[in-house]
């Protein structure tokens, strides 16, 4: 027995993999990382305990390592609020091509915009 795989014609999306709430959720992880970690290191670099910079004004250890520490984050927090912001618009052009209202046309068969969501 044989089954072929159809895909769905291109105006009909199929739904994204992300719900909407994990979508949102993602979004709004990104946009907490990028609030948290540039205040992070604009207190870090404003330091003056000792930690951060020592007596002669030059970085210590431990102001490297929390200095890779925060970039390291926010790429990562920077990485997984794109995948919420993908899910979210997917999510929208899904709900746009089933009402049938502007651009339901743009919509590819995996329900990400045509351009492949990089407008």
């Amino acid at each position: 027995m044989s089954r072929t795989a159809v895909d769905p014609p291109a105006t009909v999306p199929r739904p994204p993999v992300l719900g909407p709430r994990t979508s949102w959720f993602l979004l709004a992880f990104g946009v907490w990382s990028w609030v948290i970690w540039i205040t992070f290191v604009k207190n870090l670099w404003g330091n003056g305990s000792g930690l951060a910079f020592d007596d002669a004004g030059e970085p210590t250890a431990y102001f490297w390592v929390h200095l890779l520490l925060a970039v390291a984050s926010f790429l990562l927090g920077t990485a997984v609020g794109l995948v919420g912001l993908r899910g979210v618009r997917a999510w929208r052009a899904v709900r746009r091509a089933a009402a049938g209202g502007p651009g339901a046309a743009e919509v590819s068969g995996n329900g990400a915009e045509a351009d492949g969501g990089r407008s």
